[in-house]
């Protein structure tokens, strides 16, 4: 069941082949990559995929949780183990005994719980707080990190023997960015999505505004793409979207791609250059709709008007 993880670009392609490949065997598995990537899509695709499909799919972002309840809200407590725990709790890891616990943001969790979550990886056994014996578990660990655990290694906020037991296979999630292509299929299943269980008309995208999202960098990923899909579909239901119906905030200008050397103009920076070279790029990703590149500009339309008549624009 892998109906979820939609792409067919090669470096899509290659991330689906290895989670295929990984699922059915029960190894620890680490996915990294930038927030909206679509981690927890890929967790529960080698749940789904797994000879624990039938059991319990646990999930704990880890980043939500204070650092005092993190070894509580894992592995448990006895009553009386700290002030405020009137009664024993089963933990997450008891929960999920038999099935998959996917730990996301992993690397939020505090040194000292990192070293029960190795202990675990290690024996198979955990401690509640507060009690003296340990219990054994049967349960596949699913951690994910959206930040470079390596550096965190490094600086010591992430103990480098759990990150080598979390490592066992490594899956990279790629950025939106990177895989342009793929974004009219992710368009699509967004719309089908939001649509047929509404029996809301569908939106169309037309070629000049779907070519306005395959250029965007996408700095929230497919979660972003898929907010503006709803929100494309509830606000033009059965119509054609346009470039100018979409938000300001995927008209903000990127870094202008110039060759330093055209900057430079007798020793001096060329700001008249520059000044045309983001005024064309404002233009060009606002589908030469001159009140958005003014907006995305930060000046009024009459400026840019003005600009481009000094520079003879059209």
């Amino acid at each position: 069941m892998f109906e979820h993880l939609i792409g067919r670009s090669p470096v899509f392609k290659s991330l689906l082949q290895s989670t295929r490949l990984v699922a059915g065997i029960d190894v620890t598995v680490l996915i990294v990559g930038e927030t909206g990537t679509g981690k927890e899509l890929v967790a529960r695709a080698l749940w789904q995929n797994s000879r624990r499909s039938q059991q319990k799919f646990v999930t704990l972002n880890c980043a939500a949780l204070p650092e005092s309840l993190a070894e509580s809200e894992l592995f448990g407590h006895k009553r009386g183990a700290f002030t405020g725990a009137h009664e024993s709790r089963v933990g997450l890891f008891e929960e999920a005994d038999g099935g998959t616990l996917f730990l996301d943001e992993v690397d939020s969790l505090s040194l000292k719980a990192q070293a029960k979550l190795l202990r675990f990886l290690e024996s198979g056994e955990i401690q509640p707080v507060g009690e003296r014996s340990t219990r054994t578990v049967n349960v596949r660990v699913i951690a994910a990190s959206n930040g470079n655990l390596s550096a965190r290694v490094q600086s010591g906020e992430f103990r480098r023997d759990l990150f080598y037991r979390l490592e066992v296979v490594p899956l990279q999630m790629p950025p939106l960015r990177e895989r342009p292509g793929d974004i009219p299929l992710l368009v699509r299943h967004f719309i089908q999505t939001f649509t047929k269980p509404a029996g809301t008309p569908p939106i169309r995208i037309s070629d000049r505004c779907m070519a306005h999202l395959e250029s965007y960098r996408w700095p929230g990923n497919v979660r972003q793409l898929r907010n503006l899909c709803q929100r494309l579909c509830v606000m033009h239901a059965g119509k054609v979207v346009e470039v100018r119906d979409l938000p300001p905030e995927l008209f903000e200008l990127q870094a202008p791609s110039v060759p330093v050397q055209e900057l430079f103009a007798n020793g001096v920076i060329g700001m008249d250059q520059l000044e045309v070279k983001l005024i064309q790029q404002a233009l060009s990703n606002s589908g030469d709709n001159r009140t958005l590149a003014a907006r995305a500009l930060g000046i009024s339309r009459d400026k840019l008007l003005y600009r481009m008549r000094k520079y003879g624009l059209r």
